[in-house]
């Protein structure tokens, strides 16, 4: 693997993978969080490889294996692209006629659209869902459509862009002052600006510093931390890169609740990723 050392490296990669990519394949992503896993979308996933091998459409189909996308109620949820059609409640029993049916004709099956309580409705895309059509998704703007178990799917989407114009600036005190601009705040109830926050840290004495990510929840049902590390978890990582550089830590930790076994396993894949890239490690 290419290691990347440069802006220019980065860019070059995130390149080649765009070219790599076949624009005539239909892509199936389906939500593998752990809502949707409660209601089977291991079980849609396996039966969706069946179909795909028993039709030889392996070159044709590429299941994208997503965080949550932000309707656990409706689970399993399932987008066919490039259609943009939305899926819901999807069963293992559905898988057939998804293939049959939505990929290899064309044809929407009703019964497995949203359908409105209120007006009787169906919703065909996703980006027709109303109740995604009044959010804009900034923290998780990529869970739902990225794999977040492939690095190349995060850099693909521009991730690490915002680390290799943090590297660029060269002082750290310029990336503070620019965090500090953009209004960040801290997720908590408190919703602390995160630029006066790396500030303190970054003139608090001694040479030694850390980084902290905490994803522990104490709030009932607040679950965004445990999502954001299953659906996203390289975005965790880049963020602390440059946190760290702003405040001048040379090392990092992420606090994760033992039950959160899948957001365990996307970050420790993510760091392993990472530091394979070159983005985490010594000399980066």
């Amino acid at each position: 693997m290419q290691k990347i050392r440069t802006i220019t490296d980065l860019e070059d990669i995130r390149e080649s993978i765009l070219q790599d990519k076949d624009s005539e394949k239909t892509i199936i992503r389906l939500c593998l969080s752990t809502g949707c896993r409660a209601q089977k979308s291991l079980k849609v996933n396996e039966a969706l490889e069946n179909e795909i091998k028993k039709y030889g459409l392996q070159n044709k189909i590429e299941i994208k294996k997503t965080g949550c996308h932000g309707f656990c109620e409706m689970g399993p949820i399932m987008v066919i692209e490039p259609a943009n059609i939305f899926y819901c409640n999807v069963k293992p029993k559905h898988v057939g006629d998804i293939i049959s049916e939505t990929v290899l004709k064309g044809n929407v099956i009703n019964r497995l659209l949203w359908k409105d309580p209120l007006t009787k409705e169906l919703t065909k895309t996703e980006k027709d869902f109303p109740v995604y059509k009044k959010q804009r998704k900034n923290v998780f703007y990529n869970s739902g459509k990225i794999d977040p178990t492939d690095i190349d799917d995060y850099i693909a989407a521009g991730g690490y862009s915002a680390f290799g114009k943090s590297l660029a600036m060269i002082n750290p005190a310029e990336v503070v002052k620019t965090v500090i601009a953009s209004g960040l705040r801290g997720r908590g109830g408190g919703g602390f600006p995160t630029g006066i926050k790396w500030r303190i840290c970054s003139a608090a004495p001694g040479d030694i510093k850390y980084i902290i990510a905490n994803g522990d929840e104490g709030d009932p049902g607040a679950f965004m931390d445990r999502s954001l590390m299953e659906g996203d978890p390289h975005s965790i990582i880049e963020g602390m890169i440059i946190g760290a550089f702003a405040i001048g830590a040379c090392q990092g930790f992420i606090y994760v609740r033992e039950e959160y076994p899948i957001a365990i396993e996307h970050l420790s894949l993510a760091i392993q990723q990472a530091e394979e890239y070159g983005l985490l490690g010594k000399n980066i």
